[in-house]
């Protein structure tokens, strides 16, 4: 394999994915590994990287743009938020400690209300060079969604929210965990969900224990039982989410899955949104950096 111009790193909190690449964007190769932030002590990214990288590094020095996790406060250095309202990549990239020409993208952060992105910038960022001049609002799903305002190529405001962490949480660890085990899906489960703590987000608490006590009363089955439990929280995400989505024009990244269920809930509350897919909004947002990097 030639040399890549320069590498781009998605490093999040589990795993690392790297992209060798050519200068107009074009992925050379892709190589994933374990070593994900929550793993490594400071001094053990360069090494987790080489270990990955490997002949990507033989040679003359070659730059490396890194977005995530790799930025926080645990992570390699930390690269410090920029405050909104401003473009996604407006902050100025945070150099790597060691022998690599290594450069981390900053985060996003918000003080009214109190709030912090770290990595979904970079998806932002790649969404709008993808889109040019789009004005809406994107949702990002995940552990900790995110609903950020956009226009005029700025990020607004975004709130963000525990919906992922809470389904794992309450799928492992809480009462519920013994219904929900299993594969399937049921959709009118999921639905129900949806529109019933969308319209009433203030009877979630007591909406779970439904799934429960379901299960111990009617044999209710693991797969109404999983779609259900996702139907409320996200059910519950998008009332609170209301005045972002509501009127605008919606954007979700992600790939199926999680994505796409957003996707079919905002579509019964009569609000089409678009699907973009994670990895190459991901990538053009590298891109993006890297070359505001090259140009600097």
């Amino acid at each position: 394999m030639s040399a890549p111009d320069w590498i781009a790193l998605d490093w999040g909190t589990t795993h690392l994915r790297g992209w060798a690449m050519r200068r107009d964007g074009t992925v050379i190769e892709e190589r994933g590994s374990p070593k994900g932030m929550g793993t490594l002590a400071p001094d053990g990214f360069e090494p987790a990287l080489r270990e990955m990288c490997g002949d990507w590094l033989d040679g003359d020095p070659v730059p490396i743009i890194a977005c995530g996790m790799v930025g926080a406060k645990q992570g390699w250095v930390e690269a410090a938020y920029a405050s909104v309202p401003c473009p996604p990549l407006s902050g100025a990239l945070t150099a790597a400690p060691g022998r690599l020409d290594a450069w981390i993208i900053p985060g996003l952060s918000q003080s009214g209300p109190a709030d912090v992105m770290r990595g979904e910038e970079t998806q932002v960022a790649g969404f709008l060079a993808l889109n040019p001049g789009w004005d809406g609002v994107l949702c990002l799903p995940g552990s900790h969604s995110k609903w950020a305002h956009l226009s005029a190529g700025e990020v607004v405001s975004f709130r963000s929210f525990m919906t992922g962490e809470l389904y794992a949480a309450l799928s492992q660890h809480s009462v519920l965990r013994h219904s929900v085990q299993g594969d399937g899906w049921d959709e009118a489960a999921f639905d129900d969900g949806v529109a019933e703590t969308l319209s009433r987000p203030e009877r979630l608490a007591s909406a779970l224990f439904t799934i429960r006590a379901a299960d111990l009363l009617e044999g209710r089955d693991s797969a109404a039982a999983r779609a259900r439990l996702s139907g409320l929280l996200i059910g519950a995400e998008l009332a609170a989410a209301k005045p972002y989505w509501l009127g605008q024009q919606i954007g979700v990244i992600g790939a199926g899955g999680l994505a796409g269920l957003y996707v079919r809930a905002l579509g019964a509350q009569g609000a089409p949104a678009t699907q973009a897919n994670a990895t190459a909004v991901t990538l053009a947002g590298l891109t993006a950096a890297w070359k505001q990097r090259t140009q600097a």
